[in-house]
């Protein structure tokens, strides 16, 4: 099979393989278009997430892919599960709103927490922070697939496993190709 897909792709024109570069183009110009569409919509930066570890079970386990919103008017609650960004960190955490502190001049700060962790968030956040602000949420959880983010933790993971995805699509395009 995979000799056979190298032959027919050696045997490819120059204007059949500019075709396949334009039609993968498409593809790739489209997925952003999309990605960016959702981020409209949601009013979130990132408006699809991957939970990465088991700190929410049994709410969400590790690979359960999360859909989010970000409306700014919306307010944070005690129990509404956030996706924020802590500094310094990169990667966005998935945890539930666990205390608020309102001021008088109207501010709303809040602490976080893992279902499946012992301790509040505290520990996480960025030295001296001891409380998140709406600034620092990318997003609220609004749904879920289960597990259908764990091909984004293998690739991550095994970057070999990764390759081989690539390779398994780019044969599926050259043998299904008009």
């Amino acid at each position: 099979m995979i000799q056979g897909a190298l032959d027919e792709l050696r045997r490819m024109n120059k204007r059949q393989f500019l075709y396949q570069c334009l039609s993968f183009g498409m593809i790739v110009s489209s997925a952003l278009m999309i990605w960016k569409g959702l981020m409209v919509v949601t009013g979130s930066e990132s408006p699809i997430v991957v939970v990465l570890s088991g700190s929410m079970e049994p709410a969400f386990h590790r690979g359960d892919l999360l859909f989010l919103t970000n409306f700014q008017d919306d307010p944070v609650r005690v129990g509404e599960i956030v996706v924020f960004k802590v500094e310094g960190r990169d990667i966005p955490i998935v945890h539930r709103v666990l205390k608020l502190h309102e001021k008088r001049n109207g501010t709303v700060k809040f602490l976080t927490k893992g279902d499946n962790n012992s301790v509040d968030d505290r520990g996480l956040y960025a030295p001296g922070q001891f409380w998140l602000t709406k600034k620092d949420v990318v997003g609220r959880a609004r749904g879920f697939l289960p597990y259908v983010g764990m091909v984004t933790i293998y690739m991550n993971e095994y970057p070999k496993f990764k390759y081989a995805v690539l390779a398994c699509l780019g044969l599926y395009v050259l043998v299904h190709r008009e």
